[in-house]
């Protein structure tokens, strides 16, 4: 049986995401801050969306933090959205947040990198576009390229380029999907984006780190 934990902290499409898990086949999904819950569940989603600082402060309130650090290398876990952004240690969000620091790296805003025209990038980045994958077992039965669904103003700059196992193009390569050890976390909505997206999730849900 498994069991997921989509963390609770009051911020991201927390029950869209569960019912995405449900359909691809998780036995029972919690939208819980129940340290007990969390514990028990085999897997763990940490979702987000809004503002970094808001997000973080929830986070911290909420004890989310301190699930995350400790479940990091006993069970997967899954980030969504901010919630990819949450793990590096530093965002330019409202004028700089730490984040949890799982990962050495800095989230950075579209708004001050230029397109090809050396025109300011529109911001937020949304809508579908491409991912380029490195070989991870997130992406079987997922083509290369293919698209997702995007919704976000800041990308994911790592400071080890290895753990990349996404890229995407917005004026910039940037890395869309990251991964090491139990953690793996992408920037766009999987529940959001159709058939990849939930091959994703089925691919979460039976991967073995």
């Amino acid at each position: 049986m498994t069991k997921v934990a989509v963390l609770d902290y009051g911020m991201g499409n927390l029950h869209s995401v569960a019912k995405a898990l449900e359909s691809v086949g998780a036995d029972k999904v919690w939208v819980t801050n129940d340290p007990e819950r969390i514990a028990e569940a085999d897997r763990l989603v940490l979702p987000g969306q809004g503002a970094m600082r808001d997000c973080m402060a929830a986070m911290t309130a909420e004890g989310i933090d301190q699930a995350v650090r400790q479940a990091l290398h006993c069970k997967p876990l899954l980030g969504i959205c901010v919630g990819m952004q949450a793990l590096l240690g530093f965002s330019e969000e409202n004028g700089g947040v730490h984040g949890l620091g799982v990962f050495p790296g800095t989230v950075r805003f579209f708004g001050t990198q230029q397109d090809s025209e050396s025109r300011a990038l529109k911001v937020p980045h949304m809508g579908w576009n491409e991912v380029w994958q490195t070989s991870h077992p997130v992406w079987d039965h997922i083509p290369d390229g293919s698209r997702f669904y995007f919704v976000h103003s800041y990308y994911c700059a790592p400071e080890d380029s290895s753990i990349a196992i996404g890229q995407t193009e917005y004026g910039l390569k940037y890395c869309s999907a990251l991964a090491q050890e139990h953690v793996v976390a992408v920037q766009f909505h999987p529940e959001k984006s159709a058939r990849h997206g939930l091959q994703l999730l089925a691919n979460f849900l039976r991967w073995n780190p």
